[in-house]
């Protein structure tokens, strides 16, 4: 598992982790379908996040270190 604003850092989506909480409490995030505004909500394998017109799934590949 791993955290909605860690994964927005890993994905490269934003550059900080300030800028993936303003994202995230502005309502810009949607994790399978829903809009999610806690940052540190629990992302799983075969979740799908989606912000700004890109799509991530979250597949085996993206929680090896």
């Amino acid at each position: 598992m791993m955290r909605l604003d860690d994964v927005l850092k890993r994905c490269g989506l934003v550059g900080t982790g300030g800028q993936a909480k303003i994202w995230i409490q502005d309502g810009q995030v949607r994790v399978n379908g829903e809009v999610e505004t806690r940052r540190r909500k629990q992302l799983f394998l075969g979740d799908i996040v989606e912000t700004m017109g890109q799509r991530v799934v979250l597949d085996e590949s993206f929680f090896e270190c």
